[in-house]
């Protein structure tokens, strides 16, 4: 039987670590034949929250696993305890495949393994894993990542996504389907398709940009250019792209088209707006070209989109 092993260490994440027991440590046998061998590791006992968790075995039990998961904990300005990196560090060399969820990333990366990987977290936490691991290429935009032997996942029903991938690649897509019945839940969410979040602005202050976004935002139906923002904010194009990129991360144009496809998901979610006229209130001209560049960044097409959100 394939021996999964879930870490658990004291300020975890509740979700993320019921979504990994419901899964993995749920007899199942009925459902998926032969089923996993499940255990529990950390030290005793663990708070979850209100609740005390008392594991099966001590961390060093995750050296005998096939399979490693670390869910997130909440406190991610602290660095992960010596001995989980330690732990998960000595399972990977011992040929265990690791995943994470959520701010679960933070402790592989802190094992080394996310480098020289791509990887994802929770869409909020991403640059700070970026910061402090800057030999992974962290991606913003994905539900997950899968490099193998290291998987990594965003936040919360994206964990759900991930663990459902280990089952699917376990155990084929007839079995995960009916996990995912079981569960009531979709079944299969591609790890590309993106975290559907909202792109907030920078908080408002005296930055060189703090006039020109609101202004951009107010006109994503016209066809603005970089020249049109750099004129706006009465600087050059060269200086505008530095701005951006200290601001925002990203270019001026990057950012422009982020804006739309935002506004897209926004008027899908809210309104029974035609594709067409949605197109043309984001400043993509026709459906044609919203679809394809909705696909290309969201994941999923406008209509699926919708569907998500509005039944």
């Amino acid at each position: 039987m394939h021996r999964v092993a879930l870490a658990v260490t004291d300020g975890m994440l509740a979700y993320e670590l019921s979504v990994a027991l419901e899964i993995f440590g749920s007899d199942l046998s009925h459902v998926v034949d032969p089923w996993y061998d499940f255990t529990l590791c950390g030290p005793a006992p663990v708070r979850v929250g209100r609740f005390l968790v008392a594991p099966d075995h001590g961390l060093d039990g995750l050296a005998r696993a096939d399979t490693v998961i670390v869910p997130g904990w909440a406190d991610t300005d602290l660095a992960p305890p010596a001995e989980l990196v330690d732990a998960v560090r000595a399972a990977h060399r011992s040929g265990a495949r690791v995943a994470s969820l959520c701010t679960g990333a933070f402790v592989l990366g802190a094992a080394g393994l996310l480098d020289g990987r791509r990887s994802t977290t929770h869409w909020a936490h991403t640059r700070e894993l970026a910061r402090r691991h800057p030999a992974t290429t962290v991606d913003p935009d994905v539900l997950y990542v899968d490099n193998g032997d290291v998987l990594t996942s965003a936040g919360k029903a994206a964990a759900m996504d991930l663990c459902l991938h280990l089952v699917r690649l376990d155990h084929g897509a007839a079995g995960a389907n009916r996990i995912a019945r079981r569960l009531v839940t979709p079944p299969h969410r591609d790890g590309g398709q993106a975290q559907f979040i909202a792109t907030p602005l920078p908080a408002p202050d005296n930055h060189p940009l703090a006039e020109l976004l609101p202004w951009v935002l107010e006109r994503l139906d016209r066809a603005l250019t970089v020249e049109d923002l750099a004129r706006r904010a009465g600087m050059s194009s060269r200086h505008l792209a530095r701005h951006f990129k200290r601001i925002t991360g990203t270019t001026p144009l990057r950012w422009l088209h982020t804006q739309r496809i935002r506004h897209a998901q926004e008027l899908l979610e809210t309104t029974g707006a035609t594709v067409d006229a949605i197109a043309e209130a984001t400043g993509m001209g026709t459906a044609t070209t919203l679809r394809r560049h909705f696909q290309r960044s969201v994941g999923v097409a406008p209509d699926a989109y919708r569907r998500t959100f509005r039944g």
